[in-house]
């Protein structure tokens, strides 16, 4: 998924995502373990989804607490 897309979800809808990306990471590593992988690449793809949600909503974070440092 590209980072221009899940800028667009919600925040409820970005941690739904990584939700769901995490379960399916675990899926593929009990298939990986099992010998039954059929696209090793799709682990790396999945991680880095998940690494692209959390810096989103991190800097989501960081810029309600800049807004909330300056109204006061």
């Amino acid at each position: 998924m590209k980072a221009s897309k899940i800028r667009e979800m919600t925040n409820q809808e970005l941690h739904n995502e990584l939700k769901k990306l995490k379960n399916e990471l675990f899926n593929l590593r009990f298939q990986l373990a099992t010998n039954q992988l059929e696209n090793p690449m799709r682990i790396r793809e999945v991680k880095r989804t998940i690494a692209r949600i959390k810096t989103i909503l991190r800097e989501r974070e960081l810029e309600q607490e800049k807004a909330n440092k300056n109204a006061k």
